[in-house]
């Protein structure tokens, strides 16, 4: 066994103590995880299975629905009980319909790779005028005072609702890695809420800096129902206020489901 003494003992007790800060000091932290929720089923509603989704609002008691693909695409008022559409405006035949979002007295309707966009008055679903923009359109949410569109990248743009001009972006990250594919949005609450293409996640989004903080896990919901095999992904997020209800769905799902988060442990 080795002994010290004196000065030695003392440098070497010195010299241990300082590489022990030094180590501490150098040692990166892990990120701070966000939290994930999962979900009970709180009611189940019939669907459209024909439809499909790309864009879902729930406002003062209505629910609208934007649906895609070519020469199916349209804009619909849809019974939220019976599944039964309402009203509805089919989009010419070269357009991909996108999301909605529901803005005042309009509606407004992305399309996918026209870099065009409709404007509709929310009761009679007349066609306004239409408006141009550079990127592919998804997903498209507001504030109240600003427009979110997603491009199916990472980033969401940030549009002025009266002269449709770009006025900013945020990327958007959890912790330090960047979330793309991102699709439809909803605004709830403060927050913006994406599906994450060719997944069962929705991304709940800090408008103000991109961060996300949280992430909701809607796995195995449609086969927790009846399903046809010709469903597509999980598309399809809408919020009444009124009543605190979240509802999603999907592309061709023949249900609509409310559904209540849990932290998921």
């Amino acid at each position: 066994m080795f002994q010290f003494h004196g000065r030695a003992f003392v440098a070497l007790l010195l010299l241990l103590t300082v590489s022990g800060i030094i180590s501490c000091s150098t040692t990166p932290e892990a990120p701070p995880s966000v939290p994930v929720y999962t979900y009970k089923i709180v009611k189940t509603y019939p669907h459209d299975s024909s439809a499909f989704t790309q864009g879902l609002v729930f406002e003062n008691g209505v629910l609208y629905e934007g649906t895609g693909r070519y020469g199916k695409s349209s804009l619909r008022q849809v019974d939220l009980a019976s599944g039964k559409v309402l009203q509805s405006y089919e989009l010419p035949a070269q357009y991909f319909g996108e999301g909605i979002t529901v803005f005042r007295e309009i509606i407004i309707q992305l399309t996918w790779q026209s870099n065009l966009g409709f404007i509709y008055d929310r009761n009679s679903f007349k066609l306004l005028r239409d408006f141009a923009y550079s990127t592919e359109g998804w997903g498209i949410t507001n504030d109240g005072e600003r427009l979110f569109i997603s491009d199916g990248t990472s980033t969401l743009h940030i549009l002025d609702p009266e002269t449709f001009s770009t006025i900013g972006s945020i990327e958007v990250k959890d912790n330090d890695i960047p979330i793309d594919r991102l699709n439809e949005l909803e605004y709830i609450n403060g927050q913006v809420y994406a599906n994450v293409w060719l997944t069962d996640k929705i991304a709940i989004i800090n408008p103000q800096n991109g961060q996300v903080t949280g992430w909701i896990d809607l796995s195995g919901l449609l086969q927790s129902q009846d399903s046809t095999t010709s469903a597509d992904v999980l598309n399809g997020i809408a919020y009444d206020t009124e009543n605190n209800r979240l509802l999603v769905t999907g592309k061709l799902w023949p249900w609509l489901f409310e559904i209540k988060l849990m932290v998921k442990e």
